[in-house]
């Protein structure tokens, strides 16, 4: 018996720790804030496909970012598809968290993971390329793009031979925004940054790191961007690369000015 209990729970765990059995957990409990916290609404969902490999890019932000478990519910939900979010190392390293982060789909973001994912497996792949820098983003600058990177993002999906599929996201910058950053204390704990966020001063630090505001998603889905490149090149041009990578993040910006132009309240929808 304990044989056949070891053999189902080994079968619920793919070759990158997620487990189903969880997510679907994670889904039930989720859609309640998805629903009536956060209040998301899609736009330009049929343009993720129903099946194959696609590298979906979006901006990043909030101290404790919800625009990757909102893309990852959202897509999973309406579109049965499963999305593997690309992070940091960082969560792995972290107790508790980084078990559920990759039994919940997160996947450290190496290039090697990224093109397995995309090109063996015809899998969704979900990529932040500002990285920290959109996150630690203090709330007088949201909504303004960091650079996205060196595009490593653009030379995978060329290699994989997939499309990118750029997201433009509104409100995650107003869930936890940052006041001010702490350098020294990011420096002691080695944290990327220390934030002192709203969240801390109306709740105080630990209420104030689980609770996120009640701001209102939208999601904006952009055009697939396609290469035309043949995939597994040795080497892809640098000057390309660093182009599409900087006219998908230029693509992205233009639209998050066009959402916000049309929004009304972030707290009221």
């Amino acid at each position: 018996m304990s044989d056949n209990i070891s053999s189902s729970r080994l079968t619920d765990i793919d070759g990158w720790g997620r487990s189903e059995s969880l997510r679907s957990i994670a889904r039930r409990s989720f859609q309640f804030f998805y629903d009536n916290y956060f209040r998301v609404e899609w736009e330009g969902l049929e343009k993720i496909p129903d099946d194959g490999g696609a590298l979906l890019v979006s901006n990043h932000a909030g101290a404790i970012p919800m625009d990757a478990p909102i893309i990852m519910h959202g897509v999973e939900q309406h579109l049965g598809r499963p999305v593997y979010g690309l992070a940091d190392h960082f969560f792995r390293q972290i107790p508790v968290v980084g078990t559920m982060w990759s039994r919940l789909g997160g996947v450290p973001a190496h290039p090697d993971n990224a093109y397995r994912l995309l090109r063996d497996e015809h899998q969704l792949a979900l990529v932040f390329p500002e990285g920290t820098k959109g996150t630690s983003k203090v709330f007088t600058q949201r909504y303004r793009l960091r650079r996205f990177g060196r595009g490593g993002f653009v030379e995978i999906a060329m290699k994989a031979g997939v499309p990118v599929i750029p997201i433009a996201v509104v409100g995650s910058e107003e869930t936890m925004p940052i006041l001010f950053k702490i350098n020294s204390l990011a420096k002691a704990t080695g944290l990327p940054y220390f934030p002192i966020t709203a969240n801390w001063l109306m709740f105080g630090p630990i209420l104030g790191t689980a609770i996120s505001l009640p701001a209102k998603f939208k999601l904006r889905v952009l055009d697939p961007v396609h290469f035309n490149v043949p995939p597994d090149q040795d080497r892809y041009s640098k000057s390309r690369i660093m182009d599409e990578s900087e006219s998908i993040r230029l693509t992205i910006q233009e639209n998050l000015y066009d959402m916000l132009a049309h929004r009304g309240n972030p707290w009221l929808g």
